[in-house]
């Protein structure tokens, strides 16, 4: 006797072959693990899971198109059937969710989506009439189609994370300006209203210009990341017992979106952000938070990954305010009301063209000029008049700001572009020097305590790596060669500091230390995602803020990675780079800022 045993994954039942569904469903099951499961168990695996995502697409189309045992009309049919869907998905999708990772944002999500949606057809309908299948596969598809119509983006994370949201729920922008205009029109005695920005002007040259002010400022910090941009805090102190002496919130405020950070001085701290249609430069009390003006621009920029609103920091300088916006605007206001003294279009006066993550460079004031990195070009503006000095072209894109450094005892400015690192003279932008590292530069270049240049770069998947320059100035010019490239430290857009010859910084989300003799890594710990940090020079401490706004403290210490201290901060994705004045620490993002005061060491 011979028993004939039919199983329900492959075979015959009824005199008709049964698909064979377990190949689909393994790698679909593995296809999901890897895009959702991996980032929360790996955060810096997120390509890694992608890639792997993809390869699990190919096999779930090998399977069904040559395994899995189902009629050939049925085969075509499908992956016909998912080829329009495709084709139509970005046109039906919200536009952040077409536009976002390059484009690829709607790729990244249909696919695992379609994948599902094709294995789950074809087990749920088996022994369906042929008829019925056909229409429960369209179904099927355009249910995932529809799914991905409802949800919108608000950006992603620096592992690349999309943060979704239903498409019809308002954004923290929405609900901001919701909140915002009814205070605005009591607060002038209108109706509320969008506001409009003046024209861009050049300064009136009639008028007596004044180089100094009558009543000399008080600017604690100057603009980005500090005096020096450099992250670093002297003659400061802190309590680290934060369990005893935990920061205490002085204020909080709502903003508007935007990557600036802060310059303080007066009493006052100043920032940018974006409000509907206008992008404005804004002016807060520093000890309440109120509001004291604010200028707008009618000016928008938005990019799906980061969001709308400028991403440079003000300049603050004898008793003015220097901005470069998203789309190009320059402006030199008054820092005591905000009036307009001149302003220009850096796109305009370059010939540069938006960036896809806009105009991100920080204004330097240098030598009686302002000078403003775009797009590959690097300006300067008299700061009495707004006139251009001068301009060179540095070569391919790039998101740094102009560097103030001295280099075997010769002040220059450097700048990190597409092409690698450009050296010029302040007064008249004559290059001193390249180095040629093609990427996607986004951070500031360091200069080590005995005279190296560390620079750094980027591609899609993150940071590249640091590589120290060995510049020198001798009787046949200026050269600049490399002595290392460290993959210990790879930052992104995270700026990194110089410790007492070493580096600190963040590896992916994870804080990182190198040597800086040989670029090899001291340590490595301490999820803190993409954030931000300061250090604390005279005490051998980093201040972190971490990717989602908490606050910690960790010993610049290259022996070991000794976390000290996390504290609650703000909420929110928090990429803006933290301020320390006097004992205030002042830090945003895109939804809210606050100032937390740290009790002083001894206190």
């Amino acid at each position: 006797m011979v028993v004939t045993m039919n199983f329900p994954q492959g075979g015959e039942r009824n005199g008709e072959r049964q698909p064979r569904l377990w190949p689909g469903v393994a790698a679909v099951v593995l296809q999901w693990l890897l895009q959702l499961g991996m980032p929360v168990v790996w955060p810096d695996g997120f390509v890694y899971g992608l890639m792997g995502g993809f390869l699990c697409a190919a096999v779930v189309l090998v399977w069904w198109v040559f395994f899995s045992r189902t009629p050939l009309a049925e085969r075509v049919g499908a992956v016909v059937l998912i080829a329009g869907a495709m084709a139509i998905t970005p046109r039906i999708v919200d536009k952040s969710m077409a536009t976002g990772m390059m484009g690829k944002m709607w790729i990244i999500y249909t696919v695992p989506v379609m994948c599902l949606a094709l294995v789950a057809w074809a087990a749920a309908t088996r022994g369906v009439s042929a008829g019925r299948r056909g229409v429960a596969l369209a179904g099927a598809v355009l249910a995932g189609c529809g799914l991905l119509a409802l949800l919108r983006t608000d950006g992603i994370t620096g592992e690349g994370r999309s943060l979704l949201a239903w498409r019809w729920a308002k954004t923290s922008e929405e609900r901001f300006l919701a909140r915002l205009a009814p205070v605005a029109a009591r607060a002038e005695g209108r109706a509320p209203e969008s506001v409009r920005a003046p024209a861009v002007r050049e300064a009136d040259t009639t008028a007596p210009v004044k180089s100094v002010r009558e009543t000399p400022s008080k600017v604690e910090w100057p603009g980005f990341r500090g005096p020096h941009r450099d992250d670093t805090v002297t003659g400061m102190r802190i309590r680290t017992d934060w369990a005893a002496a935990p920061p205490v919130r002085l204020w909080r405020r709502e903003v508007g979106p935007g990557w600036s950070s802060f310059a303080v001085g007066d009493g006052r701290v100043y920032t940018q952000e974006q409000r509907g249609e206008s992008e404005v430069v804004a002016c807060y009390d520093a000890k309440k938070g109120e509001p004291v003006w604010a200028h707008p621009d009618e000016a928008r920029f938005w990019e799906s990954n980061g969001g709308a609103g400028p991403r440079g920091t003000p300049a603050l300088h004898d008793g003015r305010v220097y901005t470069l916006g998203a789309t190009g605007i320059v402006n030199a206001l008054e820092a005591s009301d905000g009036r307009v003294v001149w302003m220009r279009d850096a796109a305009a006066d370059t010939g540069a063209k938006v960036p896809g993550w806009g105009f991100s460079g920080s204004p330097l004031v240098v030598d009686g000029a302002v000078l403003v990195a775009a797009g590959g070009q690097l300006i300067a503006y008299d700061l009495a008049t707004g006139s251009p000095r001068w301009k060179i072209a540095t070569g391919g894109g790039g998101y740094s700001s102009p560097q103030l450094a001295t280099l075997d005892g010769v002040r220059q400015v450097l700048l990190l572009s597409g092409s690698g690192a450009t050296s010029v003279g302040p007064e008249d932008g004559k290059v001193l020097w390249t180095y040629a590292w093609e990427g996607a530069p986004i951070l500031q270049p360091a200069v080590t305590e005995d005279g190296g240049v560390l620079i750094n770069t980027s591609d899609m998947s993150g940071g590249s790596g640091t590589r120290r320059l060995a510049v020198a100035h001798g009787p046949e010019g200026w050269t600049a060669k490399e002595v290392w490239t460290s993959r210990g430290l790879k930052p992104y857009f995270n700026d990194i500091v110089v410790h007492k010859g070493h580096a600190y910084g963040f590896d992916g989300g994870i804080l990182a230390c190198i040597d800086l003799q040989d670029g090899r890594r001291k340590w490595k710990g301490g999820r803190f995602g993409h954030g931000q940090l300061l250090l604390l020079r005279d005490q051998d401490l980093l201040l972190v803020v971490s990717e989602e706004g908490e606050l910690g403290l960790v010993a610049a210490d290259p022996g070991q990675y000794t976390e000290i201290a996390r504290a609650p901060g703000i909420e929110g994705k928090t990429w803006n780079h933290p301020v320390l004045v006097g004992g205030i620490l002042y830090v945003r993002n895109g939804e809210e800022m606050a100032a937390f005061r740290l009790a002083r060491a001894g206190s």
